[in-house]
């Protein structure tokens, strides 16, 4: 005798709920699922004035902001290209209405945006002496903002943006993008990991960075011995102000980067230890593993477009036994002239430990408040720094420890304790 189980009522109603990621789901109505509720007169009139007052100009928008797509092309169901609506038409009104108004109000954004482009260009028409420049550079400022508060509600466009899709040719793009690296925690990270471990003011007086430098090395080596030569590491993001193991950081870091400039401005690469000990003085010195000048970056250049390793080459961290963690910062920084070439001479062998940035930074105009990238990791001594400084230094390893105490009881030890 078999034993029936019976489905819960509910079940029917699953294939007509959609995601962000089914296309075709809810495109043919269910038998047992019940019918949305008939929008109100106040929704259905709100709606209509809205379809009217968008026009042939709305077109395009809401095609893409209800998550149509054209040409016949297929998507993936599991990857979208396209941002598409969460729910279907008419099972939320409120959502429709809403949907309805953010593309009326761009609508009228993109109608009033049209107008003060006419004036900027009837008053650059004019002669020179007779142009009012003071509003002319004010409504020049009026078309940049129009040009985001345009598009910045239109789900379409924040999904690309949230969704690593965006087109930074765009103002709004690069706005958006923007606003999530400065707002959404990755440069509060960034800025909290640099003051807590001193980098400012022991490096450089200020830092603001105006562009997101993200850092990759390979992933740290297995425990096991056997799997070490066995397994393909793959390179992984390195939060700001981690320990990482002297074999990751032996070939030179990849070097990703988000700018929100569409100019192309010149830029110099420096990577810098803080924490070499300095036994003569009894302190701590600078060495400098990294430099690179005149590397050209703007908006459209997630990667560096020349070498790296031309001027004067990667040497990997190399933490001296018996010394504390070192703190490793990586920065990149604007030049002084955003077009012109610098000529810095390659900083010797010799000439590498002792590295001054002060100095350096005043001689060709380095200022890290005016914007640029930072990074910074931290590492302490492990047996892969002996083979660094045997193979790729090729000089003998220092070792370091703390002066011993004086023992005030020296002189009674050296007596005899009973005659």
């Amino acid at each position: 005798m078999l034993a029936l189980r019976r489905l819960p009522r509910f079940t029917p109603r699953l294939a007509g709920i959609r995601g962000n990621a089914t296309l075709e789901a809810a495109a043919q109505p269910q038998a047992d699922a019940p019918p949305p509720p008939p929008p109100s007169s106040v929704t259905a009139k709100s709606s209509a004035t809205a379809e009217d007052a968008s026009g042939n100009a709305n077109a395009n928008i809401s095609e893409s902001a209800q998550g149509k797509n054209g040409g016949g092309r297929q998507k993936s169901v599991h990857a979208p290209r396209e941002w598409c609506r969460p729910i279907a038409k008419g099972v939320e009104p409120a959502y429709d209405y809403a949907l309805r108004y953010i593309l009326k109000d761009a609508s009228f954004m993109r109608n009033k945006l049209e107008r003060v482009r006419a004036a900027v260009e009837a008053e650059e028409k004019k002669p020179e002496g007779e142009r009012d420049e003071a509003a002319l550079e004010e409504m020049r400022e009026q078309v940049r903002i129009m040009e985001i508060q345009s598009e910045v509600n239109l789900p379409d466009v924040r999904w690309k943006a949230r969704n690593g899709l965006a087109d930074m040719s765009k103002p709004i793009y690069r706005h958006l993008v923007e606003q999530q690296w400065r707002e959404e925690g990755d440069l509060d990270l960034l800025m909290e990991r640099i003051y807590q471990m001193n980098v400012v003011p022991d490096m450089l007086p200020a830092l603001h960075p105006s562009f997101d430098l993200r850092v990759k090395f390979s992933e740290p080596p297995p425990e096991n011995n056997y799997l070490r030569t066995r397994v393909k590491r793959k390179l992984k993001q390195v939060e700001p102000g981690i320990f990482l193991v002297s074999e990751q950081t032996r070939r030179p870091p990849e070097l990703s980067m988000t700018l929100f400039h569409t100019d192309t401005r010149l830029y110099t690469l420096l990577m810098v230890d803080l924490d070499v000990p300095d036994p003569e003085k009894r302190t701590f010195t600078t060495y400098l593993h990294w430099l690179q000048p005149n590397i050209p970056l703007s908006a459209f250049t997630t990667t560096p477009s020349v070498p790296l390793n031309t001027h004067t080459p990667y040497v990997p961290p190399h933490p001296q036994r018996g010394t504390p963690y070192h703190r490793y910062v990586l920065l990149m920084l604007p030049q002084a002239s955003p077009t012109e070439a610098i000529d810095i001479p390659v900083v010797e062998e010799s000439d590498r430990l002792g590295f001054n940035y002060r100095e350096f930074a005043a001689k060709y105009g380095f200022d890290g408040a005016r914007g640029g990238g930072a990074h910074m990791w931290r590492e302490v001594w492990d047996e892969t720094v002996s083979h660094i400084y045997q193979h790729t230094l090729k000089k003998e390893e220092p070792r370091f420890g703390r002066m011993p105490r004086p023992d005030p009881y020296a002189e009674l030890k050296r007596e005899k304790k009973y005659l």
